[in-house]
Order: C-alpha cells, then structure tokens, then sequence
C-alpha cells in the first residue's frame, strides 16, 4: 500500500474510533493503564514529593480564600525545622531571617529548598520500596498536573495583574530621577527601565496573564505552558542578570512550566521539527465518570477565574495607596536649597560639603528625602500641617530620634524652611525644580525620526 493510501486509512480508522466513542460515551483510550518503566516510576515519585513540598508553601496556596489556619501551621512547622537545620546540620555562624523582606532567595528560602530535596529523595526511596508492585501513577499524575496547573497559573496571574496594572515597576521617583546613574544598583536599574515605560510594563504583564488564564482551561494547558515557560524563561535570567532576590522562585516557575509539557514533546517534536501529523491529546483522567470526571477540571477554572478577580480588584485598590493616582504631598516637588544657614553662618553649596543640603523632595504625603551636596540621599518620615505651616521629622530606623520645623511659602516656586535639627538652628531658602525637565519624562514617543537620540 502507497505511504499516502495508508495515512488516508490510518486518519478513516481515527475518525471511525472517534465518532463511536462520541456515541457509546465512552473514553477515547484504552481503560487499561500503560506500564510504567522502573525509572519514571522512582523519577514520578520524587517529582510528585519535591513539587507537592513546593507548591505547599508557595504563595499562591495562601491565596486560597477559608485555609489561611492550614497555611499558618505548616509554614509554622517549617519556621520550626530550617532554622534548627541551619544551625545544627548546616553549622551556619548566623541566625537566618524568616520574616517578609521582599527577597525570595535569603539564607532561610536556600535552606527549605534543599530540605525540600532531601525529603523528596527520602519519600521517593521509601515509596519505591512499599509500593513497588505498582504498574504506573496515571491518574496520581493527572492530579499532580491539575495542582501544578494552579500554583504556576495563580503565580503567572499574580505577578501579572502587578504589570498590567503597572505596579510592581512603578514610574522613576522623584529621588530616583536624581540619583547618579553610577549608583544604581542592576536590580534598581532594570525596574527604572520597565517603569520608565508604561505600555512595555503592561505588555510583559498580559503576556504573563495570557499564559496563567490559559493554564485554567483544559484545552490549552499546552499553549498555556508554552507561553509560561517563555515568560518565566525571560524572568529568570532578568534575575540571574541583574541580581534581582528571586532566582529561587522564578527556577521553579520554570520547571513546573517544563513538567506541564513534557508528556507534548512528542507531539511538539513531530509538528514542529519532524513535520508529521500530530494526533489529539487525551483528556485527563480522574474518574471514571465522564460528568464526575470533569469537576476538577470546572473546580480549578473557577477557583482561577475567582482569583483572577481577585487580583484586579486588589491592584485597582492598590493604584490609589501607592500607584500612579496615590495621593501627594501637598508640596510635591523637588526643591533647590538656594540658601541654608546653619546656627547664624552661611553654608555656601560646596561639593566638599556633605553635610550641606543640596535638594529637598517632597513626593508623598509620608516621606520627604534630603540630597546632600555628596554622598547618599537622607530618608524621614514627615507629618505636615499644611494650616500651621509646620512638619514634625522622624526616622524609620531610629522613631526617638524627632526635628520640628515650619515652613513658609513665599510663592508657588520658592519657600523657606526654619527649625531645629540635631540641635542645629536650621534657615533654608528653597527654589523650586521643574521635573518636567528630565529628559526621561519629556522625551516621549517619536515615529519619525532622522538620527538616533540614544544619550
């Protein structure tokens, strides 16, 4: 028989198996199980440990309305373990930090994940042993892939939201726009550069949407892994890159996108690289009903749709409290120091003077910066009277240490300040700056252009 009379055959005994499994109602694939091999037995068993450790503590289990007990206990059991793990196995000379400080790699984050490996390899070996007759983990591994399909959809969703509501890279601060470009750090560098762009900060954010929404619905867990593992790929080495405290997390997102399509690569490889045709994915299976079987699939589209919500609602939220419609204060702006006086003598703007005010920014309501002629940025918390002129500093890291001062606006682009700091008789003449001239605010977009303007 000619190569193509049997592919025509091949696709009429496809058809014919598919129009009667649409009539008798029953499974496009044989009820018997496929035998697994000794290796992807022992390497399913110690992925199904490693990942479930990891989604388990993840954030995306707490974003699970009615479990935040269940939550607190097992993070609490772990707060109990990594630290003594730490210091009576691993001998560290320190004391690791377990609270929130915004970076997902400290000491206490590498600890679990090693003990994560340890136990997963522990739970694999034991397993192997006591359940060695089995023939393969089919529907085990179904339900495996539906909890993974959850924990990295809510990831890509979460973070996201926080682009497409451009949140998490937020516009250069007015502190930022004056700090000396020298002194960035890499990680404060790439969130100027996404935040200094609105509409690239949105993109990024829909395509990580695109890819988690995707991973809710049953017929395009593939793309939708597809299009993770390109997001998480980008965002690890934007991490690895420029050293941004996350490397741990955004690995994991990685490999959960992998596993989601390793059971495809077949089918990819022969639609993408061998050019042969490609045939239907099976359905998951977790029962043995047809309509029972399709509730985990519904459970987790709704419960991802819910989140999705979720997360809009809150970053709309968010957007007035510290995004771009958050409130500022009523003195917004960066101010000159043209004059100061400091116990009845004149300090001229020495560069050699560190001590000497050079600018101060008033951006929210809370905060105020002092920039010296030399040297790093100073950092107050502010209370402002606006009807008696007056603002009470404190610092974040020392709340004894207080300054009182009064403040006077000549007009709308100049201002004095008067009061007492460190025991000092403090007179400021302020003038103010017109951001707008920064040239990474006033650049805008251009489609025509003659020359590169590349400074």
């Amino acid at each position: 028989m000619e190569p193509q009379m049997q592919l025509d055959a091949q696709a009429a005994v496809a058809e014919r198996q598919q129009s009667t499994g649409r009539q008798t109602d029953q499974w496009p694939h044989s009820s018997t199980e496929q035998r697994w091999g000794l290796a992807k037995k022992v390497g399913f068993r110690f992925v199904f440990a490693y990942l479930i450790l990891f989604i388990l503590t993840a954030q995306e289990i707490a974003s699970i309305p009615g479990i935040d007990f269940v939550v607190e206990k097992y993070h609490g059991l772990w707060h109990r373990i990594v630290p003594w793990i730490g210091k009576h196995v691993l001998r560290l000379s320190y004391d690791m930090p377990m609270g929130p400080s915004g970076s997902g790699d400290k000491t206490y984050d590498w600890v679990l994940a090693l003990c994560y490996l340890v136990l997963a390899v522990v739970v694999s070996v034991v397993w192997s042993v006591l359940d060695r007759k089995r023939s393969s983990y089919s529907r085990l591994n179904q339900w495996l892939r539906l909890a993974v399909r959850f924990s990295l959809g809510i990831a890509m969703i979460m973070y996201g939201t926080a682009k497409a509501i451009p949140l998490q890279m937020p516009a250069p601060s007015l502190g930022r726009l004056l700090e000396p470009y020298g002194d960035s750090s890499p990680m404060g560098i790439l969130w100027t550069f996404i935040g200094a762009s609105a509409p690239f900060e949105i993109f990024t954010g829909c395509a990580e949407l695109l890819g988690g929404i995707l991973l809710l619905l049953p017929r395009t867990t593939l793309l939708g892994a597809l299009i993770c593992i390109a997001d998480s790929t980008m965002v690890f080495v934007l991490n690895m890159s420029y050293d941004v405290p996350v490397k741990l997390y955004s690995f994991h997102l990685l490999l959960m996108g992998v596993f989601l399509i390793i059971p495809d690569l077949g089918r990819l490889g022969n639609m993408f690289i061998l050019n042969r045709p490609v045939a239907p994915a099976q359905s998951p299976r977790f029962f043995n009903g047809k309509w029972l079987n399709r509730i985990p699939q519904a459970t987790l589209t709704a419960l991802g749709l819910f989140l999705l919500g979720l997360n809009f609602y809150g970053g709309f939220g968010a957007v007035k409290q510290y995004g771009w419609r958050a409130p500022r204060s009523p003195l917004y702006g960066i101010w000159d120091v043209a004059e100061l006086n400091i116990d009845g003598k004149d300090r001229p703007p020495l560069v050699t003077d560190q001590s000497r005010w050079r600018r101060i920014i008033f951006q929210s309501p809370e905060r105020l910066t002092i920039q010296p002629m030399a040297g790093t940025n100073l950092y107050y918390v502010i209370d402002l009277n606006t009807e008696a002129g007056t603002m009470d500093l404190t610092k974040s890291s020392d709340p004894d240490w207080k300054a009182g001062l009064t403040y006077s606006r000549v007009d709308p682009e100049h201002m004095t300040v008067d009061g007492t700091i460190d025991g000092q008789r403090t007179h400021a003449a302020l003038v103010r700056f017109d951001d707008s001239k920064f040239l990474l605010r006033n650049r805008g977009f251009h489609w025509v252009q003659e020359l590169p303007f590349n400074r």
